[in-house]
């Protein structure tokens, strides 16, 4: 009787939001100022009112198809290298970053399972006014949030979410989508609401929030890598960094390595998205290629962007 009710309330509650049709998923329901796919619109509630931050908890935050798969890998390598030492025997080669660092909306959903060692690492695409107020404000748990230039943000979510999009959706053409995404409606958009909303946390308090840029982490990863290390309270020691160790988490944790493995060639995970999907090109400011795609260049998008 119980949940006939709850399920009541929350189809009285979807009812009453705006509504527009999603890049992957059918519908987008307008949620606390943020579109929301439908499939987790119940979860994200349901995360916001009942999870409970530990002090030692690790968020690792993003917008969609902004790095969040290789920041989620280089996490979980620092915060747990001492009990992965031999980097031939490490978790990244028999499990993709996803399984290793789970997204906390879909825990709810119950298609992954909370972590039980500590630090526990968690992803999610929540804006940072939705996240519980035990994240917020009630521990001292540590956030990561990377941001991506919006326009190869959006380009990357055009390709990715055209591959996993649900029955009985259309195909977006490029300028529809260009369109919805300026005006941002996009998963968990608007692009820059989000990204704000944690760069404005991050200057508030810089010990509990830590904004990086995905152009940065392509520049420098060595230095990126250490001052993630450092602002987990995970620093490395000159030992390590004779011995190399950080070199050997960057590569154990690049883009081709990851893309070539065998664990990310198959398989599924939350129940729909295929590994393969995560891994894209990686690229950073081709512009040309974005600008011969958005004006219609003959041929401009195969030879672009073939996965």
């Amino acid at each position: 009787m119980e949940g006939q009710r709850a399920n009541a309330e929350d189809e009285l509650i979807l009812s009453s939001l705006p509504r527009e049709r999603g890049w992957a998923i059918p519908d987008l329901f307008l949620f606390q100022e943020f579109w929301c796919p439908s499939i987790l619109i119940k979860e994200v509630n349901i995360f916001q009112k009942q999870f409970q931050a530990k002090e030692s908890d690790i968020f690792v935050a993003s917008f969609p198809k902004s790095g969040t798969t290789w920041l989620k890998a280089i996490t979980f390598s620092i915060v747990n290298r001492q009990r992965f030492s031999s980097i031939d025997n490490h978790p990244l080669l028999t499990s993709n970053p996803h399984q290793l660092v789970p997204a906390v909306e879909f825990m709810y959903r119950g298609d992954v399972h909370c972590p039980t060692t500590e630090p526990r690492v968690f992803g999610t695409h929540t804006p940072f006014p939705s996240l519980p107020n035990s994240i917020i404000d009630q521990s001292n748990c540590k956030i990561i949030y990377i941001c991506r230039n919006p326009f190869d943000t959006f380009v990357s979510a055009w390709i990715y979410f055209d591959k996993i999009k649900l029955e009985p959706l259309s195909t977006l053409k490029i300028e529809e989508a260009f369109e919805m995404y300026c005006n941002g409606i996009i998963e968990f958009g608007p692009w820059w609401s989000h990204m704000l909303g944690y760069w404005k946390e991050s200057m508030a308090k810089p010990s509990k929030v830590l904004f990086l840029k995905y152009e940065d982490l392509k520049e420098d990863v060595n230095f990126e890598v250490k001052k993630i290390a450092d602002f987990l309270g995970f620093p490395f020691t000159q030992e390590e960094e004779n011995k190399e160790v950080i070199e050997s988490i960057i590569k154990l944790c690049s883009f081709e390595k990851m893309k070539d493995s065998e664990v990310n060639k198959s398989g599924i995970i939350y129940q729909f998205l295929e590994k393969k999907y995560f891994f894209g090109k990686g690229e950073t400011r081709d512009w040309n290629c974005r600008r011969s795609m958005l004006e219609g260049t003959s041929g401009a998008g195969d030879s672009c962007w073939k996965d």
